[in-house]
């Protein structure tokens, strides 16, 4: 299971799953645009995106992570369909991301909600027996 939806009261709280570090963070970006549209992407464009995030620990590097995609979403009407590389480096205490993804023009499908923010309302990221787990409450 790549992420499941949990209970909340008026915004929308998952919990994603990976084998990697790499893993979960492109399973909350998946994840976070289901919440929108529960459904395939068909059409792929490919995009490539760099960038870096300095401090603010795992759930700061998670947030920034999220927040280029929602920009992106919101911006230039930019829909995930699939993270196909994503690397993560750490130094001291320093995350560096790079990601390269494909997707389709958002307009192309019909979204059921909308994504706001990304919030650090009981967001974490940790690791468990060897796995990797993000919880992330988004505001709609």
């Amino acid at each position: 299971m790549k992420f499941e939806f949990l209970e909340h009261t008026a915004d929308i709280k998952f919990q994603a799953f990976g084998k990697s570090l790499e893993e979960v963070f492109a399973n909350s970006a998946l994840a976070m645009f289901n919440s929108m549209f529960d459904g395939k992407v068909k059409r792929k464009k490919k995009e490539r995106f760099s960038f870096q995030l300095e401090g603010g620990g795992l759930e700061g590097a998670l947030y920034s992570f999220l927040e280029e995609f929602l920009v992106l979403f919101d911006s230039k009407g930019f829909f995930l369909g699939e993270i196909k590389k994503l690397k993560i480096e750490e130094k001291s205490g320093a995350y560096f991301i790079e990601c390269e993804f494909v997707g389709d023009k958002a307009k192309n499908y019909k979204i059921s909600l909308d994504v706001k923010a990304i919030t650090y309302s009981e967001m974490f990221v940790k690791q468990e027996k060897g796995k990797w787990i993000s919880q992330v409450v988004l505001d709609v």
